[in-house]
């Protein structure tokens, strides 16, 4: 149906002006697309104005989606995949009869398919908004939704699911080891306690070490892509691709609205955005924010249907399978990505080789200032984005995402099973399985910039979650320690080990082993003579004293990248940070054991200080 055939019925009918119609026109020249949707997003006309001219113009009935309508039994034989691909649903079969709603004209391959899987029937279709589409899918497959959400990576690969804390090896395992200590413990308590001194501190040694030669090598690294403004400007708004922006909001109701305005204020054409609010359906205060900001006609709110576990991978995956874009982006409810940040990542995905399939924005905090907590966060946010991960990247180690600002390509993000709905960092899941499978996660010159937690209360539920995290990461990829080398190859499993391993580890042991070696250089007891021969007495000195200092040099290095002068100074109280992550890690290991799935929601909108003070 041509673009001029619409805007003369819309005008004909009143709905429109000849001046809207103008505008509308030329936008399309500019962009490429569909008339009825530009229409929209310029808020010229209302959708159901717009559904009701379309039923006409196709000569269609018009049909309002209800509950009532929607016969689950019959939309359920059409194959969701099929249903999402076509967006199409059979709302009703009498046995003679077939009524399909559709909110585009109906084609030749639709009708084709409906016939394999409703023979014999007479087709009655009947138009209806996108709306009312997503309200048809969310009726008639609520039990595939929340099914595929939450056991679709289980039942594509168990393997790499979290579902399972723990797998009989690793029980085996784990138990042989506490029984031995035990008994050791007992029989020759300072022998035990030699044999675990040493490997702990070879281990700190090793960390300390790997963390310092991948933060030298970030140091001098670019980003996987670096693009430049010029080439943002060159770019022309009809070579851009759709993108499909997912937003997991879980009483967010503070912050939704401001969100909402920084996706506005993306420089990129707001008709090719495709942005899914994802809303849990037993948070009404957020679902009502969220339609009191008035969200454009690319805003989708999609209520995820109630199930446990309620964390944000599983509304991630049901954002997924309602995404249209060719790539994309997950934002939290407070994040503000810098404008050109989706273009930066489209033309870093089109220079990018092949198998480069996710791109990760570094992300900072716009409150760095405003108390303790969040000036140690931005140190160590700082130094963890535009040291660490660009140096995992040149070393060509595997990349564990941030929660936030991680760019797809959608397609593959499906082939890879999406997230993992009982792992509590997904992200960092997601970027070690993407590495696994052989693709290639980047880093893009671009920031977001996200509200730090100021509270220590608040702080200590979000970092235990994380380490809890990397726990599941580390017992998920640890199954098969062979296969782990012989896929993904020697260097990036030590990588893996040493960061998402190694992290939860360093944090568990920090304060044994440095009580232990305070009381034994402070009070020279004999009695610790046996736990520090000099060879071990020298490494563990070492760990406390060097390892720290290298640790907080280069937190103090990671500020002027971001020229965070009056952070400096911080840097020296990174020892009493980390003990707050010990505390935060005591923490996780015993949710790993009593809640693994349960995520620790973290509140927002907390800070005195305005998103744009960055």
């Amino acid at each position: 149906m041509s673009s001029t055939r619409l805007g003369d019925h819309l005008v004909q009918r009143g709905l429109i002006t000849e001046m809207q119609l103008a505008v509308a026109l030329q936008q399309q020249e500019r962009t490429g697309e569909r008339l009825g949707r530009l229409l929209l997003i310029l808020g010229s006309i209302r959708r159901l104005d717009l559904g009701r001219a379309l039923a006409e113009l196709w000569q269609l009935p018009f049909i309002m989606i209800t509950p009532e309508t929607v016969s689950p039994a019959v939309a359920q034989r059409f194959p969701l995949e099929a249903t999402l691909k076509f967006r199409a649903v059979p709302i009703r079969d009498d046995g003679t009869t077939l009524t399909v709603a559709v909110a585009d004209q109906p084609s030749a391959d639709l009708r084709e398919t409906l016939a394999v899987v409703y023979p014999g029937r007479v087709l009655d279709v009947r138009v209806t908004t996108e709306w009312d589409i997503d309200q048809a899918i969310a009726i008639a497959n609520r039990r595939k939704v929340v099914d595929t959400s939450i056991y679709g990576l289980y039942f594509r690969d168990q393997a790499e699911s979290a579902f399972t804390v723990f797998t009989l090896p690793q029980y085996l395992l784990f138990g042989t080891a506490l029984i031995a200590l035990m008994l050791g413990l007992w029989a020759a308590p300072l022998t035990t306690l030699f044999a675990l001194n040493v490997p702990i501190t070879l281990f700190f040694v090793t960390v300390v070490a790997f963390r310092t030669v991948v933060g030298v090598s970030g140091a001098a690294a670019e980003t996987t892509v670096t693009i430049t403004d010029d080439e943002v400007q060159a770019l022309r708004d009809r070579d851009l691709p759709s993108y499909s922006i997912l937003v997991p909001a879980y009483r967010e109701a503070a912050v939704i609205g401001r969100l909402l305005t920084s996706l506005k204020a993306l420089d990129y054409p707001a008709d090719k955005l495709d942005i899914l609010l994802l809303l849990e359906e037993d948070d009404a205060d957020t679902l009502a924010a969220a339609k009191a900001a008035s969200p454009g006609a690319n805003v989708r709110l999609l209520v995820v249907p109630s199930g446990q576990p309620q964390t944000k991978p599983k509304a991630c995956n049901v954002g997924l399978l309602f995404a249209q874009g060719e790539y994309l982006v997950i934002y939290d409810a407070e994040d503000q990505p810098e404008p050109d940040q989706l273009k930066k990542a489209v033309l870093a995905f089109r220079r990018g080789p092949k198998e480069l399939i996710c791109l990760q924005a570094a992300l900072n905090y716009y409150n760095w200032n405003e108390n303790f907590l969040t000036r140690m966060f931005t140190l160590e946010y700082s130094f963890w984005f535009d040291y660490l991960l660009p140096g995992l990247d040149k070393l060509r180690m595997p990349i564990p995402l941030g929660g936030t600002s991680n760019h797809f390509k959608t397609p593959v993000l499906r082939e890879l099973g999406g997230w993992d709905p009982f792992n509590v960092t997904e992200d960092a899941d997601l970027g070690i399985r993407a590495a696994m499978h052989g693709y290639r996660v980047g880093i893009v010159n671009s920031t977001t910039y996200e509200e730090a937690n100021k509270h220590l209360g608040n702080w200590l539920r979000q970092r235990s979650r994380w380490i809890k995290g990397y726990m599941q990461t580390a017992l998920v990829f640890s199954r098969d320690p062979i296969g782990l080398v012989r896929r993904a190859g020697l260097r990036q499993a030590l990588g893996f080990a040493l960061l998402i391993g190694g992290t939860p580890l360093i944090f568990l042991f920090q304060p044994i082993s440095i009580l232990l070696t305070l009381v034994w250089v402070v009070t020279r007891t004999t009695a610790l003579d046996p736990l520090f021969p000099p060879a071990i007495l020298y490494l563990s000195l070492f760990n406390l004293l060097l390892g720290n200092a290298l640790a907080i040099y280069i937190n103090m290095f990671a500020v002027f990248k971001r020229r965070l002068h009056p952070l400096v100074l911080f840097a020296l109280l990174n020892p009493l940070y980390w003990m707050l992550h010990s505390i935060a890690s005591y923490k996780a290991l015993g949710q790993l054991f009593t809640r693994p799935y349960y995520w620790e929601k973290t509140t927002h909108g907390l800070t005195r200080h305005p998103a744009s003070s960055h």
